[in-house]
């Protein structure tokens, strides 16, 4: 799945961002533009490309992974969401999905023209605790949005989702644990007891990353980068849409 950054930068707004990813990864590599800058990148129009033959560089189906090193519903890009909008509106053949821990932002920023929402765009709504479950659910639930997903990562304690989880309006429960050297602990006691939740509930359910610290059966678990994705995967434990209720 191509990663389209139309901007990069963040700033932290709830405990889900005390370690994030954007921040420690411009470090690494010594970014001097500070990471809370939120700026374009030269991927803006990423998905217009076109070969020398004037073909879509990126062909019909394919799906783009949008805002990963930023929010895309983030205030400082407000000038630069319409043209955005219009990109998706043009790639009506591609697939977008963005995450968002700014919800509440959503309904005020929507497209003129987006009715009951885009059928080529999902969205997923950030949460990492209870407190924030409560908060953002409600909202998210009741805007006009045709593919909705729950992403719980970092997860950083046991979360009920019941009362939100119909699966008539939630495709997915995506959860992961923290990554990075000061990861905060995931207890897989917290992993499995959401799987319970979206089973029972008929909503489809990713373990989609260990994180780095894994607490299981007593026992914790330092668990490398490389790794953290395949051995979430080994768990057993996704169901998939076709195998809901």
């Amino acid at each position: 799945m191509p990663m389209w950054n139309p901007w990069h930068g963040c700033h932290k707004i709830s405990a889900g961002c005390r370690h994030c990813y954007v921040f420690r990864e411009d470090a690494a590599f010594g970014t001097p533009i500070p990471s809370t800058e939120v700026r374009r990148t030269l991927s803006f129009s990423l998905p217009l490309r076109k070969d020398r033959s004037g073909n879509w560089k990126y062909p019909s189906g394919t799906e783009f992974a949008l805002c990963l090193t930023s929010d895309f519903l983030i205030e400082e890009a407000d000038d630069w969401r319409q043209e955005i909008w219009e990109i998706i509106r043009r790639r009506s053949d591609c697939v977008f999905f963005f995450f968002t821990k700014r919800i509440e932002r959503l309904g005020g920023l929507l497209p003129d023209d987006w009715g009951d929402g885009y059928d080529n765009v999902a969205i997923g709504c950030t949460v990492e605790n209870q407190e924030r479950a409560d908060y953002r659910m409600p909202i998210f639930l009741s805007l006009p949005i045709r593919h909705r997903l729950v992403i719980v990562a970092p997860m950083l304690e046991r979360i009920d989702l019941r009362p939100y989880l119909d699966c008539e309006a939630i495709e997915e429960v995506s959860v992961g644990g923290e990554s990075g050297k000061y990861a905060r602990e995931l207890d897989y006691r917290w992993v499995t007891d959401m799987h319970v939740q979206c089973r029972d509930s008929g909503v489809a359910f990713c373990f989609h990353q260990t994180g780095s610290y894994l607490l299981k059966d007593g026992r914790r678990y330092h668990i490398p980068r490389k790794y953290q994705h395949s051995q979430a995967k080994k768990a057993g434990i996704n169901i998939p849409m076709a195998q809901r209720k």
